[in-house]
């Protein structure tokens, strides 16, 4: 029985990837190279930011070390986000349903835990969470299974006794590789029908996913 539900925090509780994109591509642009959002959202959304400059690096050829790269990103992020972040559809109201009807919540998220925690603190829902991971809480990131399995880990949880929400491929992956089931509710992309396939379901919001708990604790 579902008793704990683990959180994504980019592109699934905040519209962020619209930023993350922003940053690569303007990088990007200072080399030379063109971005595309269908790149981006196919080969870095979900991501750990040390993973993608990487491949950043690597795959454009640039003349930066990775250090300097993430660099970069970090002050750029902070005058991008400096208007603040919006929350995505259904936040707070799956939020407070999970609470009101005694869900453990748990964030996992391949950013930093001062970035992360950050965020949270200003739509005043780091409370939710009793537990979170990060991206530099674990060697490998998505799609590796990692993350998901280290959550569970923390909250003293089974896998089945867990649900993942994910807005990206990677992270269907990561969930599904845990075995832990998965919901997507989909950011910059559309996952891919060999993914849709790793999911429990696909929705437009969240505000979604409390019909389908509904449904579960009614059987």
């Amino acid at each position: 029985m579902i008793n704990t539900v683990i959180f994504d925090l980019d592109g699934l509780l905040i519209d962020s990837e619209k930023i993350s994109y922003r940053l690569y591509r303007d990088l990007l642009e200072i080399y030379g190279h063109r971005f595309t959002v269908e790149e981006y959202a196919q080969n870095y959304s979900g991501k750990t930011g040390v993973g993608n400059m990487t491949s950043l690096i690597e795959g454009f050829r640039l003349p930066i070390t990775l250090e300097e790269g993430l660099s970069w990103v970090k002050e750029r992020e902070r005058e991008y986000m400096s208007g603040g972040v919006d929350l995505k559809v259904g936040v707070k109201e799956l939020l407070e349903y999970l609470r009101i009807h005694g869900y453990h919540m748990v964030l996992a998220t391949s950013s930093t835990k001062d970035r992360a925690v950050g965020v949270l603190k200003a739509h005043y829902i780091e409370d939710f969470f009793e537990k979170m991971v990060f991206g530099t809480d674990i060697e490998r990131g998505k799609p590796n299974p990692d993350i998901f399995l280290k959550a569970c880990e923390k909250a003293g949880r089974l896998p089945d006794e867990c649900l993942v929400l994910e807005d990206s491929e990677a992270g269907i992956q990561a969930a599904y590789s845990a075995h832990i089931p998965v919901i997507c509710v989909p950011d910059m992309k559309r996952p891919g029908k060999e993914y849709e396939g790793m999911a429990e379901a696909l929705f437009d919001s969240l505000l979604q996913v409390i019909g389908y708990l509904e449904e579960r604790a009614a059987d």
